[in-house]
């Protein structure tokens, strides 16, 4: 099944499939079949394994060491993969179930499940859904409910297992009431919106009116036209400047709640008095039914029952009758025949639903906005509010949990086969998610006064909490801790520091090395971070438990071998040198990370490492040092910065790419000067070459500064140098993704011998690099081994360095190394190593003198890592933008893409700038207006945080509303509300009520003006992103910056988890204020955690995606199939990266012709992104638009219409009308509109999308054509030859110029010319006939061209970057059979680039400059 792994190496070099690959990563989207970004955050197409073997790709050589540092789950032997995938599919087969009152019938099981996993199916279905006290029972014997199934003697296919009624206990009987009351809110959406329990919001159904599939097969494809309305809603219309709130959240009809009780709530009567308790009464339940009869109901063992009492008189006996009933269900449906009706219809609407709209999420996901909701008496919810424990732990024995002990045991579990890790890396991330819910629901608890503090008598800000076996701690710096640091401001910023340390380390995941469980949750404007807690530590002092590292930052520190043994094996993957500090007695110290990082040893004897904020090395532009230059680059930028706090860290994608980059000018040097000392043999060459050898090792810094810089001579931005790289000339059509302005290569001293040398330069490009666009090589790998001969024997020298001691290679050979070594900072002298020392520039760290010259080297290394992130980075993100194969259309995309390359956010003043100086500024200026809005709400968020913490839980929704007032309203003197009696009696109680954390003078709050908030948000631009923000107003800053204020409203909603009540708001009335306090409807927590990964399962994924690159479909269809079930396996049904398989999975189906299936399997990932990321993520967006085209494929055009305008109306919330990725959408909806022969409308929107592509990819790109020529159809088809004419020629004008006038495109475009013309011709006569002989003249019947569904489906592909088979086939038929052909050329060896020019590419995907 999996025959094609053995030969994929662990870490897939991806970049065979690069020349395929490259002429057509860059169409309009996103979204190739090719390079997909995954919504993990990685880019489809890069080898990050689960964060071990990022540096794997430099080399063998690396690889080899690396086999050592317990990153070893990335070498599994693939061959040993395959045995091991086919146990985990061990066949089903089907047992018989016989439920009392039922019909039997068939469950398919699998021989892994456990017996309980045959309960939860019981429990959810349909007519067995309303028991859950039963036992299965197979020939009269009981089923141990956590057997697996295979161990179970005697149970085998179409064995019997009978359901028998078991009798209740107390627990048993609360957990029955619990699921009853589930089953009657399953369909209400409150729990969404109060998110809790991870439910979470979907909307798909309401668009594709229930499930998909069944619609597909049912309607008739034909008749469909008719009925279809197409016209869209007019703010959905290009052009409208209207945005409305309410379409966010569609009504769904299904969620009319069918009522079936008024109540049902625990009776007052509880518990049960000994004398009944004797009697088996278990508990009393008190329910009003629809039809208004009060009854009181016993719970006891043997079921449920009426009883004799009333609300004011206890009397347990049974009524008569009594109608005894093992199921509450049953109980209520024979008193209540409206809850037997509508009962019996909610489970059956129930059941109709996608499972996807009802499973939770692994992590609870909120919702901004929320209509009004009834607040319905609930008795569970209720108990669950006050108890300490969270609802699902009443079913652990035990008790509460002992969160660290699961922690750690799950990483303990053993690891050596597929299987093992899979149960593993399951449990893992159950723990995790689970962790992450307890530790939010306790940091709220803390924040709203709900947890009795540890040390009650300290002042608020001190407190510290525990609560569930979690310690709560408060983001202030108390005991002045952060002094020296930056206070406040960097216990704020130190949780997240440490949480990125924690992700590090365990990611790495060295045995015997632990971390703590770590959350951050920002609520209310405070940060508490949540951390399990070390056995034993809270019996004893910190200073006797440390035993590795230092509690005063440095200036007591100590060291232990165990800890050193350990960290060693982190120190390559993390880049972390091994070194020396010198503690209080000026002894010499070993450490092996920052010396804030601590090891404790807890008291269950497992190795704690913790407070990792320093895990990575400090970021120079953001620490001005006295006596401390920085490099050219960073200092010609304005750098280095004041910044709030001292623990700027580099982010560790950064270090990752700058070791990328280095390790590629390595290679470059070693080669040169293989090459010069074959060419000093030369003699001619020898003086020429031997100068330059000579430089060589002296010149280090020289050569690095020109390495990194762009010399003056150049063209200096990724535009301007863009000749070099334009996309459509057609040398350069292997320009590889993001290579960065290719002047950015080889040191300036080098580029005499070789004059090439400064663009290529191979390597496979790992992961990082090409996550960071870390200066690619502009040419392939073969072509440059020809150019640079000695790079293939320096890759083989410094392999062979590696493999040995070096012994058997000669000096000369050595020398090369050692001088490539010393040249790019390597530690190492025999080979490629570089790693920082984190503790370089910490205040009051000492290093011993003799390693003196080591840390001079380091300061200048992160001087240089400093430059490589502005002049670098920073420039190859905005050359992504540019050439839209990055496309944020959010805040938060944005800020993901600038984080892949290493990039923080603090830098996005820096960045914005970089924009703004661009010739091609226009063509970015949707990346400006995100990173503007970005930078607004970013500084607001700052501000509310502070403004929060000054009010009182009283006045908290009178607050948010007036601060929302001030930052968006135009409503010029916005003013709070205090409700008057509130201030009388708050007078009154001040002396007496214990005051929440940091409570000032509750009501300054009320002051703040919309001049004062806009004063604020600029000057916190100044002095923290160094941005020059020009506006005093709200109004100003829409203007001038082209913002929307919904879209604010959203990214200061989101960042802050304000939700609030969704309705029209007039933002711009200048006579009353759009928020009142009732529109704040809930502030929620923003929770950070670890991800914890399925490294197997992205193996695969990564393998598939690198097989299908390569043309291989079936085979890689194949592997993401096996990926989507380990990811299963390990993440449940939900997790956003099984979305990014599933997205994946449809589109090969659709390439390979199987549209149902397409649909079948991007319905679930359209579900999947609602739920996991939100109903209005950009990449629920993109899923929207892949399931609209698979419905048009389907014959489904309404549901694709209602699809596209759905995404339509979520992009302009999101980030409004004038963005790249508009111009797609438009052409979609044009295209299907035409194919239902809406003319007219089809053009506003084909129009529309001409105007946006003419904008952002300039009138010349071949995308511009394409739109040209699809308003030439329409115009056609209107019969309207004259403006069709001018279109196409238009479009035929930039194919002539761009391709030639050989070229295919060429040639179909001026044969649509021709037939335009004559059909022109052909009216014209008609109409001059007409004139001339009036009523009796003799018409020629003119061809009136309706579109044919194939053709709009054709382009419809093409503009979706979909087929990549010759578009001259007009029959989608052939396509599988090309797919075929393709794979037979590909084994016979073939690679893509034989099928004549790769431009042949170029028309299939438009591609542009």
């Amino acid at each position: 099944m999996v025959s094609k792994t053995d030969d994929i190496p662990a870490s897939v070099p991806v970049d065979l499939a690069r020349e395929g690959e490259t002429a057509n990563s860059k169409d309009s989207s996103k979204e190739t079949a090719l390079k997909d970004p995954c919504a993990c955050g990685h880019r489809g197409d890069t080898a990050v394994m689960n964060g071990v073997i990022q540096d794997a790709g430099h080399d063998q050589a690396e690889e080899a060491d690396s086999k050592q540092d317990g990153s070893a789950d990335a070498d599994l032997a693939e061959d040993a993969n395959e045995q091991e995938v086919i146990v985990i599919q061990d066949t089903g087969f089907t047992v018989k179930i016989q439920a009392p009152g039922t019909e039997p019938f068939d469950l398919q099981v699998s021989p892994q499940e456990m017996v309980q996993e045959i309960h939860q199916v019981l429990m959810d279905r349909e007519d067995t859904c309303h028991r859950t006290c039963f036992s299965l029972q197979l020939d009269g014997n009981v089923l141990d409910n956590f057997a697996e199934l295979k161990s179970i003697e005697g149970l085998q296919e179409s064995s019997l297992l009978k359901v028998v009624e078991e009798p209740y206990t107390v627990r048993e009987a609360r957990i029955h009431v619990r699921h009853i009351r589930d089953l009657l809110k399953s369909l209400d959406p409150s729990d969404a919106y109060n998110g809790v329990d991870c439910n979470s919001l979907s909307f798909l159904s309401v668009f594709t009116d229930g499930d998909l599939g069944d619609t597909g097969r049912r309607k008739k494809k034909g008749s469909e036209l008719e009925q279809i309305d197409c016209t869209p809603p007019e703010h959905i219309l290009p052009g409208s400047k209207e945005r409305p709130l309410v379409p966010l959240q569609p009504q769904n009809k299904d969620w009319k709640p069918m009522q079936c009780l008024k109540v049902l709530t625990m009776s007052g009567w509880n518990p049960p008095p000994g004398n009944r308790k004797m009697h088996g009464d278990l508990m009393y339940l008190y329910i009003v039914t629809v039809e208004d009869r009060h009854v009181s109901i016993t719970a006891s063992t043997r079921g449920f029952y009426l009883n004799q009492s009333t609300t004011y008189i206890f009397s347990p006996k049974p009524a008569n009758p009594s109608f005894l009933s093992h199921s509450l269900v049953e109980l209520l449906s024979q008193i209540s025949p409206t809850f037997k009706k509508n009962f019996t219809a909610l489970q059956k609407k129930r059941v109709q639903r996608h499972p996807f709209e009802r499973i939770a999420t692994p992590f609870q996901v909120y919702s901004w906005t929320a209509p009004q909701i009834d607040h319905a008496m609930d008795c569970v919810r209720a108990e669950d509010a006050y108890t300490s424990r969270l609802g699902y732990e009443e079913h652990i024995p035990g008790q509460t949990r002992d969160w660290n002990e699961e922690l750690q045991t799950t990483r303990e579990l053993s690891r050596k086969n597929l299987p093992e890790r899979l149960l593993r890396e399951r449990a893992i991330f159950k723990v995790h998610s689970d962790f992450a819910a307890a530790a939010t629901r306790g940091a709220m608890a803390v924040i709203d006064g709900n947890v009795m503090a540890i040390n009650p008598g300290e002042e608020t800000r001190m407190q510290m909490f525990i609560w569930n076996n979690i310690f709560f701690s408060l983001g202030f710096d108390v005991r002045d801790h952060y002094r020296e640091l930056g206070g406040d401001a960097a216990a704020h910023t130190a949780p997240t520091n440490d949480l990125n340390g924690v992700r590090a380390y365990s990611a790495v995941d060295v045995e015997g090395l632990y971390t703590l469980g770590t959350v951050v949750v920002d609520y209310r404007g405070y940060r508490v971070t949540a951390q399990s807690i070390i056995p034993g530590i809270l019996e004893r002092e910190q200073e006797q438990s440390v035993i590795y590292g230092s509690i005063d930052f440095g200036k007591t520190v100590v060291s232990h071998p165990k800890y050193l043994e350990f960290l060693e094996k982190t120190s390559r993957p993390l880049k972390v040198q091994r070194h020396a500090v010198l503690n209080e007695k000026d002894a010499s110290v070993e450490l092996c990370s920052s010396v804030e990082c601590k090891g404790i040893i807890g008291n269950d004897g497992r190795h704690y490492i913790l407070d990792l904020l320093r895990t990575f090395p400090p970021d120079l532009n953001f620490l001005p040092v006295e006596g401390e230059e920085l490099t050219a680059e960073s200092l010609k930028l304005g750098f280095p910065r004041l910044h709030r706090h001292r623990l700027a860290c580099l982010r560790q994608e950064l270090i990752e790419a700058f070791v990328e980059h280095r390790y590629l000018l390595f290679m470059k040097m070693a080669a040169l000067q293989l090459m010069q000392q074959k060419a000093n043999k030369d003699k001619t060459a020898a003086l020429h070459d031997t100068s330059t050898a000579d430089v060589e090792p002296e010149s280090k810094p020289q050569a690095l500064e020109a390495s990194e810089k762009v010399p003056d001579d150049k063209p200096t931005s990724p535009t301007s140098s863009e000749s070099t790289l334009t996309r459509d000339d057609s040398e350069a059509t292997t320009v590889s993704e993001n290579s960065a302005p290719d002047n950015q290569e080889a040191p300036a001293d080098q580029k005499a011998p070789v004059p090439t040398a400064n663009t290529n330069g191979t390597h496979e490009p790992s992961a990082p690099e090409r996550q960071n666009g870390g200066c690619d090589s502009l040419l392939e790998g073969k072509e440059a081994d020809e150019i640079i001969p000695g790079l293939a024997q320096a890759k083989e020298l410094a392999e062979s360095l590696a493999a040995e001691d070096g012994s058997g290679i000669d000096p000369k050979s050595r020398e090369v190394v050692l001088n490539a070594c010393k040249a790019v900072g390597s530690i190492s002298n025999t080979s490629f190593d570089i790693r920082f020392n984190p503790d370089i520039f910490s205040p009051g760290v000492r290093f011993p003198d003799d390693s003196a010259e080591d840390i001079q080297k380091q300061k200048q290394l992160l001087k240089e890592a400093a430059a490589f992130l502005v002049s670098c980075q920073i420039p190859s993100f905005v050359k992504d933008c540019l050439d839209h194969s990055s496309l944020p259309m959010d805040g938060a995309t944005m800020i993901e893409a600038l984080h892949q390359r290493g990039i923080n956010v603090r830098y996005l003043g820096t960045v914005l700038q970089f924009v703004d100086n661009m010739p091609a500024k226009a063509q970015l200026e949707h990346i400006y207006r995100i990173g503007i809005s970005e930078l607004i709400t970013r500084c607001a968020k700052h501000i509310f945080k502070t403004y929060l913490q000054g009010v009182e839980l009283s006045a908290l929704s009178a607050a948010v509303s007036h601060f929302l007032n001030c930052l968006l309203s135009s409503f010029p003197d916005a003013v709070a509300h205090l409700p008057a009696d509130e201030l009388v009696s708050r007078r009154k109680s001040r002396k007496r009520r214990n005051r929440v954390p940091g409570g000032g003078d509750n009501t300054t709050w009320a002051s703040l003006t919309p001049s004062e908030l806009w004063k604020n948000i600029t000057s916190e631009a100044q002095s923290y992103y160094h941005f020059n923000l020009q506006c005093e107003s709200v109004d100003q800053a829409v203007e001038k910056y082209n913002l929307q204020k919904i879209t604010l409203l959203r990214e200061i909603s989101v960042k802050t988890g304000i939700q609030i009540l969704i309705k029209e708001y007039n933002f711009d009335s200048r006579h009353k204020p759009a928020f009142t306090e009732e529109d704040i409807l809930n502030i929620f927590p923003v929770v950070k955690h670890v991800n914890p990964k399925a490294s197997d399962a992205f193996h695969f994924f990564q393998s598939g995606q690198a097989k299908v690159q390569q043309g291989f479909l079936k085979e890689g269809c194949e592997l993401i199939n096996e990926a989507l079930n380990l990811f299963n396996n390990v993440y449940g049904a939900m997790h956003v990266e099984i979305c990014a398989c599933l997205r994946l999975l449809a589109r090969l189906n659709y390439i390979m012709g199987d549209h149902p299936e397409a649909l079948s399997n991007q319905q679930k990932a359209v579900l999947m992104s609602e739920r996991a990321l939100g109903i209005e993520h950009p990449n629920t967006i993109q899923e929207y638009m892949h399931l609209a085209l698979y419905c048009f494929a389907n014959g489904q055009l309404s549901t694709a219409l209602k699809l596209l305008y759905r995404a339509r109306y979520l992009m302009l919330v999101v980030c409004g009308e004038d963005h790249p990725e508009m111009a797609l959408l438009d052409s979609n909806i044009g295209l299907v509109l035409h194919g239902v022969m809406e003319y007219d409308l089809s053009l506003r929107f084909l129009e529309n999308a001409l105007a946006i592509n003419s904008k952002y990819h300039g009138t010349r790109s071949l995308k511009v054509a394409l739109s040209h020529h699809l308003v030439a159809r329409v115009y056609e088809s209107k019969a309207e030859f004259r403006s069709a004419l001018q279109h196409e020629k238009e479009g035929y004008t930039i194919y002539k110029n761009q391709v030639g006038e050989g070229h295919e495109k060429t040639k179909e475009s001026s044969e649509y010319l021709k037939y335009l013309t004559q059909q022109a011709v052909a009216l014209q006569r008609t109409m001059n006939e007409i004139y001339k002989n009036g009523s009796n003249a003799s018409i020629m019947p003119l061809k009136f061209t309706a579109p044919n569904m194939a053709s709009v489906l054709e382009q419809l592909n093409i503009i979706n970057g979909i087929i990549f088979i010759p578009l001259s086939q007009k029959d989608l038929e052939n396509l599988k059979a090309e797919v075929q052909r393709r794979q037979l050329m590909q084994d016979s060896g073939k690679i893509e680039e034989q099928q004549g020019s790769q431009l042949e590419l170029d028309d299939k995907l438009p591609v542009d400059d």
